[in-house]
């Protein structure tokens, strides 16, 4: 469905629920009132000449702008033997134009305070940006460039070749489960269509690829008749015509057909089962996979809402049945892959500890069988809708959203208005419908396992790859094909200026005080139907005891997982069936329990919010349940050689002290907390004058003071006291290897002592790590992507806390590289401190800084999460004010003096997580120092490691 792919799994807030089944300690029902819908999108449509399709959606809210341009191309229209073509264009297009020198598009929108990116799907490869709407002009001359002449060398060729092949190794070799989604998935569901090709191709092919082949399929595709461009925001629609008749209309279309993939995909009619084994695989694993229809046929509305069903929030089946109830896996999904042609839905469980992959297979299966054989109930059918029909809402709640949908629908269901359509389609489903698909598409005999199980000695699995009986066609290199080249400076047509800039609308919080001591802050935001309420205490993970590392992140976990009226099912049941969402968490210095809801629904969502910020059970049953739920958790994380070099680097940095622990806890922590424990955490924190209750969106401030009042007004104050441990010493700086055997990639972090949240060197700081490592073209990725492709990106950041925080900088890279990398990151974080950062550099740092805060505050819940990070961190609210001046007023002088401060590499640890044997020798000439601890010997509650 082209509801946009995010819309279907976002838990966010809805339609009235119609059909209820509460039962123990009900939310109150709304008064009777008109449903809120989603508005259809407005757009205007044309067609140049040349073929390109031009749709613009006009909001004068924002003061940004996005320019998209979606190609009818993907990753089935790669050639024979050259699988990962149009993904490699992905990237390549980025590179230099006729009139844009390389990485000249990163420069037109990073560093104005906007961003791009791409992605590259089945059937299309897309590009996107934002940027404050005064540089539209720029940004169409510029998508017009690459669009009529790409410059395609040897040198950028092979450049970004090596960037590619160190995204599959980042995204499929080196992450547990990689292979099960980016490899195996497509591998099975197709046996004829070339959709059965994994999209980010395979490290033979890309090294098979030749520069003729990569300028044949531009040549190919990359035509104006193939092409959909969608601009959406702030703009004059005359002057947009405009702009895109003087820079799109001159390209030529082509005298020749559009190759197209007509090959269909049989139906699946015996069952195909699969076994594979894979190092680095913490726990067993089973995908199922089923074919689905073409994504704009009728019956996709109704396997939308199956899928809701089966996936949408914690009260969905598989994770009430599987995760919760029978505490069987730890983790169960589902990927609704609707395409042009034939489609795969896929259902994965990732087991848990101790559990078999047959138990995992056999439980799915018995869902899928309860859909074909029975009814869904009117609540779960009202449930999934409304969780569907607001995640649409969302969507749209920004005009890069609103351009993503559009053009989604053009591109995949083949009508622009499809999107709105399927909506309409969803309101009409029912149980009946349901089940008639379930039991058309999912039988069991059209399934295709894959058993996914971790490496054993003597095991031996099934070979699983692109069936031979795939239809793939070659490449056939026009006869028209133009090698384009950089224009002179001389003859080089100049990027228009920007124009007039357009202020953005910074909301303005209010704060009130009930009489109990809490605090109110509300941001009336009235442009959306939503609305997102944040409780904050001081309940953070830097007050966890010694040993228990992971006990305010349980805590806060456990606090929608029951009261003392309302199971945890309950609660769940409840939100969702409003559509809404609840969660609940901790950070280092405060922990938050959220609800996100339509603006009709606030009062029956609040009073749940209150219930279990105030009357948290804490059963042993949820502890034990939510205990071992997060120690699978973990065990994932821990094979995972980025995320376990920042672990242990955060250990080196801090060692005894608590911000050294693992906020989620580990696997020797987690068990030696009680109930005891958890219920002690919560009550020397979540008292009313020590909260604060944040309300944003679609209401009135004085009706957020009166529900205030009346949900939270007679919370008493308890007797809170707590005082902070003893600061220890801090360690000093270690390298450490941790050898994690037959690692797909090496995790790189290099680590020190930050500063605090209130330090006067904050903004300061924030902007050298801007210029250090935060977007594509900061130094750090300059360096180690851009010039030397050793990997996918590489970035910084100061983490500044309530006390002084971590400053790291991290990547993660082919194993042999690792030394290679260590030296670049240790070098630019030096280099920062030495010289004065150049002027124009500053600005394009402070600029990406400044547009980030500024998307963020475009949303409701960034605006709550801004505002909820405030009260955590004990900054003053009017920071949301102050932002921006504040980095405005930022001097180099200042940004020197910070990164001498807060980037010098003398005082940092250096850990690298990653198949020693490959790099610990080169290292150690650099360091002879350096420690070699064995990850399965890794002790990461000890404040050495060891």
């Amino acid at each position: 469905m082209r509801l946009t792919r995010t819309a279907l799994y976002l838990s966010a807030a809805l339609l009235p629920f119609a059909a209820q089944a509460q039962q123990a300690a009900p939310a109150p029902a709304p008064a009777a009132q008109q449903q809120i819908a989603v508005a259809p999108l407005n757009f205007s449509e044309r067609t140049l000449p040349n073929g390109l399709k031009v749709y613009a959606i006009r909001d004068t809210s924002t003061a940004n702008v996005s320019v998209q341009v979606w190609y009818d191309v993907g990753s089935k229209d790669d050639p024979a033997g050259k699988s990962g073509f149009a993904h490699m264009f992905e990237h390549l297009m980025f590179k230099g134009t006729k009139n844009l020198v390389d990485e000249q598009m990163d420069r037109l929108t990073e560093d104005v305070g906007g961003y791009n990116n791409a992605s590259t799907a089945s059937d299309y490869t897309n590009y996107f940006e934002v940027v404050p709407a005064n540089h539209l002009e720029r940004l169409l001359f510029a998508e017009a460039d690459r669009m009529a002449s790409l410059v395609v060398d040897e040198k950028v060729f092979a450049s970004e070749r090596d960037v590619v092949k160190e995204e599959l190794r980042s995204r499929v070799l080196a992450q547990p489960y990689g292979k099960l989604f980016y490899v195996y998935f497509p591998n099975i569901s197709y046996s004829v269509h070339p959709y059965a090709r994994p999209g980010i191709g395979s490290i033979e092919d890309l090294d098979a690829a030749s520069i003729d082949d990569i300028r044949a399929f531009h040549t190919t595709y990359y035509r104006p008749d193939n092409a959909v461009l969608v601009v959406a925001g702030n703009f004059d629609p005359a002057q947009l015509d405009k702009w895109v008749d003087k820079y799109f209309a001159p390209i030529a279309k082509p005298n020749r057909p559009i190759p197209r993939v007509t090959v269909a995909e049989p139906p699946r009619t015996a069952a195909v089962r699969k076994t594979v084994y894979e190092a680095n695989t913490p726990l067993p694993a089973v995908l199922l996979s089923y074919q689905l229809p073409p994504d704009n046929h009728p019956d996709m509305a109704a396997l939308t809402v199956l899928d809701g069903i089966l996936s949408g929030g914690e009260n969905s089946r598989l994770y009430r049945n599987l995760v919760y109830r029978d505490q069987l896996v730890v983790q169960a999904d589902t990927f609704l892959d609707s395409r042009q042609s034939t489609g795969a839905y896929a259902m994965y469980a990732i087991l848990a500890g101790g559990k078999s992959a047959e138990d995992g297979e056999s439980a799915m299966r018995r869902e899928i069988a309860e859909l074909r054989n029975t009814p869904v109930s009117a609540a779960e059918l009202a449930e999934a809708k409304n969780e569907i029909l607001t995640g649409a809402l969302k969507s749209r709640e920004t005009a890069e959203g609103k351009a993503s949908t559009l053009a989604a629908s053009i591109i995949v269901s083949r009508d622009p208005k499809a999107a709105d359509q399927q909506l309409a389609a969803i309101a009409r489903v029912t149980a009946a419908d349901v089940q008639r698909v379930a039991r058309q598409y999912l039988g069991d005999s059209q399934s295709a396992a894959l058993v996914y199980l971790p490496e054993a000695p003597g095991a031996k699995g099934d070979s699983v790859g692109i069936a031979d009986t795939v239809k793939v066609a070659p490449l056939v290199a026009p006869k028209d094909i133009v090698i384009h080249t950089q224009a002179s400076p001389e003859t080089r047509i100049a990027v228009p200026a920007p124009g007039a800039p357009v202020s953005p609308a910074i909301p303005t919080a209010s704060e009130s005080k009930l009489a109990n001591g809490m605090r109110l802050i509300v941001v009336e935001k009235r442009d959306l139907p939503i609305v997102t309420a944040t409780v904050v205490a001081p309940a953070g993970g830097a007050r966890d005891a010694a040993g228990k590392a992971g006990t305010a992140a349980l805590a806060a976990s456990l606090l929608t997982k029951g009261t003392a009226t309302r199971s945890a099912e309950q609660i769940a049941q409840q939100i969702e069936s409003l559509g809404g969402s609840i969660g609940a968490g901790a950070d280092w210095d405060a922990a938050f329990a959220t609800v996100t809801v339509k603006a009709d629904q606030v009062e029956p969502a609040l009073t749940v919010l209150a219930d279990v910020a105030r009357n948290p059970a804490f059963a042993q049953e949820e502890l034990d349940r939510a205990r071992a739920q997060t120690v699978d958790g973990v065990t994932v994380q821990l094979k995972e050689p980025a995320a376990l070099a920042g672990i242990a680097a955060s250990r080196a940095v801090f060692g005894s002290r608590a911000y050294g622990n693992m906020l989620s806890g580990t696997p020797t922590s987690l068990p030696r907390i009680t109930r005891d424990d958890v219920a002690s955490a919560y009550a020397r924190a979540w008292s009313p004058d020590q909260s604060a209750l944040v309300v944003v969106g679609d209401i009135a401030a004085k009706d957020a003071t009166a529900l205030a009042q009346k949900l939270f007004g007679d919370w008493k104050p308890g007797n809170v006291t707590y005082v902070a441990a003893p600061v220890a010493a801090a360690p000093k700086p270690r390298v450490i290897v941790v050898d994690l055997p037959e690692a797909g990639q090496a995790g790189v972090v290099v680590a020190r002592p930050g500063i605090a949240r209130t330090d006067k060197d904050f903004y300061a700081a924030q902007v050298a790590n801007a210029t250090l490592g935060v977007g594509f073209t900061s130094r750090l990725n300059r360096e180690i992507r851009i010039k030397r492709g050793l990997a996918y990106g590489a970035g910084s950041s100061v983490d500044a806390r309530r006390q002084p925080g971590i400053v790291s900088a991290s990547t993660q890279t082919k194993n042999p590289s690792a030394p290679e990398v260590v030296k670049l990151i240790a070098e630019e974080m030096a280099r920062m401190g030495a010289a004065p950062v150049p002027a124009a550099e500053l600005d394009s740092r402070k600029a990406v800084l400044i547009g980030g805060f500024g998307r963020r505050i475009e949303r409701t819940d960034g605006i709550a999460g801004a505002l909820a990070d405030y009260v955590a961190d004990g900054v003053p609210l009017g920071t949301l004010q102050s932002y921006i001046p504040a980095i405005q007023g930022v001097d180099p002088a200042a940004v020197q003096a910070a990164a001498k401060r807060v980037l010098d590499p003398a005082s940092a640890s250096i850990v690298v997580v990653g198949d020693a044997k490959t790099f610990v020798d080169e290292l150690r000439k650099t360091y002879p120092q350096l420690e070699v601890i064995p990850a399965t010997a890794l002790n990461l509650d000890s404040a050495t490691l060891k």
